[in-house]
């Protein structure tokens, strides 16, 4: 069995202090392997959010152990956690956050160009990832002139350009219609498939079927787990 691309062990997670303090993650346990797509379900509260911010290095436990690719990130100065978020890691937003003055291929780019990548390479790697998501006549056009779902494709296209090998997605289709969300976790779907892993963190039961795990937090903890089901009508096109 490989390594895990992500392993979180005893997470704890704690905002604000004395009686006032508020716990997010109370000894969470996770680990993902690759070619894994693992959903993370729960009701608004229940730490989610906390969960895939600490995943990706954007914030630090109160204690326990972030390891990515067997890297522990709390032994990182912050100049190389912030390489490894351009290198390994790639997070896909419900926002997009796309760049406004940028186009679609500069956008997906920039994490390569921030790693000091040559701009001929930077564009070459760009366009095919652009391409993974059927975009590529669209390269040129600012974000303000694509449409929501077309955002979101090129914002999973900056997610996985490059050798990114864990992508996190933070509720990446709650503003799309139900037709462009699936197209969005069909793409996402094929880059696991490829050898990535990448954790899913959704509020909707259909689109956590895409996944191949799927945890359920409450309170901070790991309430449950299973085996997702992906139904056949699921997996074609995927293959």
């Amino acid at each position: 069995m490989s390594a895990p691309l992500l392993r979180l062990t005893r997470i704890v997670q704690e905002y604000g202090s004395g009686d006032t303090a508020v716990t997010a993650l109370a000894g969470i346990d996770l680990e993902v392997a690759p070619g894994e797509l693992v959903a993370v379900m729960g009701a608004s509260g229940s730490g989610k959010s906390s969960l895939l911010s600490i995943a990706g290095g954007l914030a630090k436990p109160t204690s326990g152990t972030v390891e990515v690719e067997g890297v522990d990130l709390a032994g990182l100065s912050p100049k190389r956690v912030a390489a490894l978020r351009r290198t390994t890691l790639g997070f896909v937003f419900q926002d997009y956050n796309l760049v406004p003055t940028l186009t679609a291929v500069e956008n997906v780019g920039l994490p390569l160009e921030l790693d000091g990548w040559p701009r001929r390479k930077v564009r070459q790697a760009a366009l095919e990832a652009l391409a993974g998501v059927d975009l590529t006549d669209q390269a040129g056009r600012f974000p303000d002139d694509l449409s929501g779902g077309q955002q979101q494709r090129v914002a999973i296209a900056r997610a996985v350009v490059g050798p990114r090998r864990l992508i996190l997605a933070d509720e990446p289709t709650g503003a799309l219609d139900s037709h462009t969300g699936e197209i969005v976790l069909r793409m996402l779907r094929a880059r696991i498939d490829q050898g990535a892993g990448g954790v899913l963190v959704t509020h909707d039961a259909r689109h956590a079927a895409w996944a191949d795990r799927i945890v359920f937090l409450r309170d901070g903890r790991v309430a449950d787990q299973s085996v997702a089901s992906r139904p056949e009508s699921l997996l074609e096109g995927t293959r």
